[in-house]
Parts: C-alpha cells; sequence; structure tokens
C-alpha cells in the first residue's frame, strides 16, 4: 500500500524580508504565514520546525497506540510533545535533535511492557524514520 499526502508552500522576496504561506492538501492547514523572523526571531507564527514537531508528536503517539494494542495494553489517552532543534552548523542550519515526551494513561499496565511499546514507537514510527537527527525520549504512565 502506498499513500501520498500533498503539503505546499509559497515564498516571496528574499530571505529576511520576504514571507511565506504553508498550506496542506486537506485544508486544515491554509495559507498560514512563515517567516525568517517566526523561524528564528521569536515572533509569533508558525515555522517549519514547529510543524514538523506537530508531525512527529502525531505520527509517534499513534505509532504508540498501535504497539501497545499488539502488545495486549490498552491506552485511554496518550499525549506527545517533540521539541525540534535547529541549530547552525558549517553547512547552514540542521535539525539535529527531536525530544519526544509522551504521557500515557492506561490503567494496569506494567511499567517495563509499556516502555519497551514506546521504544519501539519510537524507532518505528513513519515520521522518526524519515530524520537523521539523533531523537530521545521521556515515556511515563500518568495515573
Amino acid at each position: 500500500m502506498s499513500i501520498k499526502k500533498t503539503g505546499s508552500a509559497v515564498w516571496e522576496g528574499s530571505l529576511k524580508e520576504g514571507k511565506g504561506q504553508v498550506s496542506t492538501e486537506s485544508g486544515v492547514i491554509k495559507d498560514v504565514p512563515y517567516s525568517f523572523a517566526k523561524r528564528f526571531e521569536g515572533e509569533s507564527g508558525s515555522n517549519p520546525e514547529e510543524l514538523i514537531g506537530a508531525a512527529h508528536a502525531s505520527c509517534y503517539s499513534m505509532a504508540l497506540s498501535m504497539i501497545m494494542g499488539e502488545a495486549g495494553l490498552t491506552p485511554e489517552r496518550i499525549s506527545t510533545e517533540a521539541a525540534v532543534s535547529l541549530e547552525q552548523d558549517s553547512g547552514g542550519f540542521s535539525i539535529t535533535k527531536i525530544h519526544l515526551t509522551t504521557r500515557v494513561r492506561s490503567p494496569g499496565t506494567d511499567d517495563a511492557a509499556f516502555q519497551e511499546a514506546a521504544g519501539k514507537a519510537k524507532e518505528g514510527c513513519p515520521v522518526s524514520k524519515l530524520f537523521k537527527a539523533e531523537i530521545t525520549l521521556d515515556a511515563a504512565l500518568e495515573n
């Protein structure tokens, strides 16, 4: 099975003075503005790293749900945050690290079984497989 989804972006102008809009095929994200200031200077608004973080967090949560289910574990709620680190290097900028923090409510789940599932999800999530960046994980069960 092959699935293709489309995202698009338009950029106008120079790097520092220019501006762009990003959209998704579904229309959930439509003409959301982004710019140098939003990406590098803390101006409010979206940027590619934020979108990558949201994509990774959502993919990881779904993968964890699947792997827990295959192990006979039932998650009631999975909450995941992906902190994406963009750093300047000799070649320009690179995404060097992504730290996943996930909190899961799954009554009666053994922590060792949960940690195993969490690690498998980190390695097996399709978005994780996309990156050459270091991916770290802090996974914990909630009461």
